[in-house]
């Protein structure tokens, strides 16, 4: 139950709604409670003043929840949200493959994007479209050293992000001042990947994605798609993440069905509970 505006300011001020986010422009006053026991899910509704009479154990949750939900996103400043603009050095991406991957037509796309208002530019080198097959590093470093050499040089203020999969990509990328990386397996693909760019504490999206690009779209099936990719972020950050400079994608078009998709961009504000920036990738998915 979101509120938005000089209206949300005000109920926030009167401490009758939670900023999301820490933005007060945008605030709500329920909360969705969701169980699952083994394949059953349960949901209820509750109201900010009602989380009081909770049970003591789902209560503690709550309120550790609730710090998160409410709390900054410290990638994005001063900022509530920003826009990424992707461009595709390849000649085979379902939506712009062969279109900007020559020299000054890149840098003419990139420039565009970055007028119309993204404020990070999301370069790849091997397309993940649906049943695409995995490239050599020497071929998908070809398509993007010419580009990431002079990026840094000409947009000093815009965020850069590699969209690759392989940890020598991202090692030569971040020698270019990469602020980002954008890996669509999850760290999953390439064992040595975190590993290789601990010490550089750069920023990480957590991608999710069932299969690989050339199966992930043979019959996805899951046992409840927004509990799954809940699961797998919660995991993951645990597990591989320490110094927790994370972005959370759900991977729109990633081993998804329409029905997956659909309910992952209409139930999206459950991510924020785990306290880190959303990404949404939906393209022209």
């Amino acid at each position: 139950n979101f509120f938005y505006g000089r209206n949300s300011k005000q109920l926030v001020k009167k401490k009758l709604t939670l900023p999301l986010c820490n933005d007060s422009s945008i605030s709500f006053n329920q909360i969705e409670l969701i169980s699952r026991n083994k394949k059953i899910v349960k949901n209820k509704i509750v109201d900010l003043k009602n989380i009081k009479k909770l049970p003591k154990k789902i209560k503690e949750k709550v309120i550790q929840d609730l710090k998160k939900i409410t709390s900054k996103r410290g990638f994005l400043g001063k900022k509530s949200h920003v826009i990424m603009g992707v461009i595709n050095m390849t000649p085979d991406s379902f939506s712009d493959g062969g279109k900007f991957n020559k020299g000054i037509n890149s840098l003419k796309h990139i420039s565009k994007m970055i007028k119309d208002g993204a404020s990070i530019i999301d370069i790849g080198g091997e397309s993940t479209r649906p049943g695409s097959k995995t490239i050599n590093q020497k071929t998908e470093w070809i398509r993007l050293k010419n580009v990431l050499k002079i990026f840094k040089k000409r947009y000093k203020k815009i965020s850069l992000s590699i969209d690759t999969r392989k940890s020598d990509i991202m090692l030569k990328s971040i020698k270019y001042g990469a602020d980002l990386i954008n890996d669509v397996s999850g760290f999953n693909f390439d064992q040595e990947a975190l590993t290789k760019i601990r010490k550089y504490k750069i920023a990480k999206v957590l991608h999710h994605m069932q299969g690989t690009p050339k199966t992930m779209q043979l019959n996805p099936k899951y046992g409840n798609v927004l509990l799954d990719i809940y699961d797998f972020f919660e995991n993951n950050i645990k597990s591989k993440f320490k110094d927790k400079k994370v972005i959370l994608d759900p991977g729109i078009g990633f081993g998804k069905t329409l029905k997956h998709n659909l309910t992952l961009i209409s139930k999206i504000s459950l991510f924020h509970s785990l306290g880190f920036p959303i990404l949404v990738g939906t393209s022209r998915k």
